[in-house]
């Protein structure tokens, strides 16, 4: 089974795969969020959004701290 993104792609933007666990799903919980306030309908699930963000380095630990931090 071939998965996309590949893990160690995602690896290379966060190492510790229980921190990438941790950021995905934070990521996932804010986009799902925000469709369901303006009432978009999402083409993908918020959590592949998220995986590609990551695999994009448009989203790491860091940056998701930030987001939380600033909410």
């Amino acid at each position: 089974m071939m998965l996309y993104p590949a893990m160690n792609k995602l690896n290379a933007y966060i190492p510790n795969r229980y921190m990438l666990v941790n950021v995905v799903a934070r990521r996932a919980r804010q986009l799902a969020a925000a469709a369901e306030q303006t009432g978009e309908h999402l083409k993908e699930k918020p959590v592949t959004m998220a995986l590609h963000e990551v695999a994009e380095g448009k989203m790491d630990a860091n940056k998701i701290d930030t987001q939380i931090n600033e909410d």
